[in-house]
């Protein structure tokens, strides 16, 4: 396709790899578990995966706590296996992503255990450290963000577990190193990188307490002005860019932490990031006026700033959209939003699982493992929710593995899974593949314009329009029959069917509107 471009134009899905296949059957999924299903991730129709950390890891944060930032942790696999997992994706035409925690490592990182033996030893430096606590700053899991070592007689800085120590990067060392460790997954082959919680990398100079704000935890309770977003970011950015830049095709996404879209635009542009995450999708109710607000704002900061949209429902953090916008194990509602978030001017990002509409797993105290989850269940349950094994069949263990997995797999399987839905053309599965069809075969659903064709309370149109081609994306957000009336000039073309939950011939749209059915969600094209 004329002027494609994989990261802009294409879909991204995320891989929990803990949680997509075992290969190897240990209860824990795995590089080779991923590398049995790439034809399935090729059938899907995805231009690139993501993969969460599988890095060497103590497991305090489950991944995010990274202990070698260039080898493969044994339960994942091999580096062998990653460099083989690179080769079958490419050959199928799938790029690939991995995740980078570069704003700290784990207390048993090889850096950390020599910077914390003493005061004058060579790494002593690439962690922050205090004789006292010089401020207000609490950790986003709990407590404060400072503790102590008596081998130091000092304390470290951590803005997630204490298990998580912040790196120094106004040293100019650990920026070396850390670029190194970019360099040696671009010589591997890797595609891109999602970078977490990037814009916390630099802390305030003069380490300034943060001022009050309204909020039920002690993180909540700060204006986060002086533990993140500071300007020598934008100088790494450009260093990381340029180096992204003397390969070709390569790709950096950020997650914006405590993301607002004028945060995301400062971060992104030719010679920064070629994208940051905008999550409010996220956070948006199953309600037209509500999501269109938040496209609007996308569109209007990409015309002031130049930066390319992303849209996201969902990832290892959030709870499953099918759990928050489903009724039960109807997924009509979720049909909708699926529609909505891969008809975007903008890179959508799948969340693995949620071309099934697989649902939050329950479960009980005792069996949280997620740290934040532990600390302040019941008010909250973590995030092992969303984390649940792929269901494959509904053989043993959902076809994930063939012992116990590390976290249950959610009782729906039975009836909920890739094989069932496979065979049933009316599939959540289906009707995913369908949209993701469309959207590889037709340039204006990728970066054609966002022209909005009506919206009320219960149902949203627009077209998306490129190089003489328009699509007109209708949604009925109501589960009752709905008429939509459409401006004059749509209604006297020809309109073909691309794409419908609930009909198989294209409308009649002479009337002056379209008839829709509850919770419809309509594709229609015309030239």
């Amino acid at each position: 396709m004329d002027n494609f471009t994989w990261w802009r134009d294409g879909v991204i899905y995320q891989i929990y790899p803990r949680s997509f296949a075992d290969g190897n059957n240990d209860g824990i999924g795995d590089l080779p578990g991923i590398i049995e299903h790439l034809d399935y991730i090729a059938d899907l129709g995805v231009s690139a995966i993501w993969l969460s950390p599988f890095y060497p890891t103590p497991d305090k944060d489950f991944g995010y706590d990274i202990s070698d930032y260039t080898d493969v942790d044994p339960r994942f696999g091999t580096l062998q296996d990653f460099e083989r997992l690179v080769g079958e994706a490419h050959r199928r035409g799938i790029r690939v992503i991995v995740d980078l925690v570069l704003n700290h490592t784990s207390d048993q990182h090889a850096w950390f255990q020599e910077s914390k033996s003493s005061r004058d030893n060579p790494r002593a430096d690439w962690y922050i450290w205090k004789d006292t606590i010089p401020n207000n700053w609490q950790a986003v899991f709990g407590g404060p963000a400072w503790t102590y070592v008596p081998e130091r007689n000092q304390y470290y800085y951590h803005m997630f577990l204490p298990e998580q120590p912040d790196v120094n990067w106004r040293n100019p060392e650990v920026g070396r190193a850390i670029l190194d460790v970019v360099r040696f997954w671009l010589e591997r082959g890797v595609d891109g990188f999602r970078l977490d919680v990037f814009n916390v990398y630099f802390k305030d100079g003069e380490f300034r307490s943060n001022p009050s704000a309204f909020g039920l935890r002690a993180f909540e309770r700060q204006k986060h002005i002086y533990d993140g977003d500071r300007p020598e970011m934008i100088p790494l950015l450009q260093e990381l860019r340029a180096l992204l830049d003397s390969y070709p095709e390569r790709y950096a996404v950020g997650e914006t932490f405590l993301s607002t879209p004028e945060k995301i635009t400062s971060y992104v542009g030719d010679d920064r990031l070629h994208a940051a995450f905008n999550f409010e999708f996220t956070h948006a109710p199953f309600h037209p006026a509500a999501l269109l607000r938040h496209i609007q704002n996308s569109e209007r900061v990409e015309r002031e700033h130049g930066s390319w949209p992303t849209y996201v429902l969902s990832n290892h953090d959030v709870y499953r959209p099918a759990s928050r916008h489903g009724r039960g194990e109807d997924d009509a509602r979720v049909k909708v939003m699926t529609a909505l978030l891969l008809t975007q001017r903008g890179t959508p990002f799948l969340y693995y699982g949620e071309e099934l509409g697989m649902r939050e797993i329950s479960l009980s105290r005792k069996e949280i493992l997620d740290p934040p989850g532990q600390k302040y269940w019941p008010f909250y349950k973590g995030r092992d929710g969303c984390r649940s094994p792929m269901q494959w069949t509904d053989g043993v263990n959902a076809g994930f593995s063939m012992v116990k997995p590390w976290l249950p797999v959610h009782p729906n399987y039975l009836k909920r899974n890739v094989a069932a839905q496979q065979a049933d053309p009316a599939s959540m599965l289906n009707f995913t593949r369908g949209l993701l069809r469309l959207r590889r075969e037709h340039p204006a659903l990728q970066r054609g314009e966002f022209v909005l064709a009506g919206e009320s309370r219960k149902h949203l149109a627009y077209l998306r329009r490129l190089a003489g081609e328009t699509i007109l994306v209708a949604l009925n957000f109501s589960d009752r029959p709905l008429r939509i009336d459409l401006p004059r000039d749509l209604t006297v073309q020809a309109w073909k069917l691309l794409l419908s939950t609930h009909r198989a011939e294209s409308p009649d749209l002479s009337t002056g509107g379209l008839e829709l059915h509850p919770y419809e969600a309509c594709l229609l094209q015309t030239s």
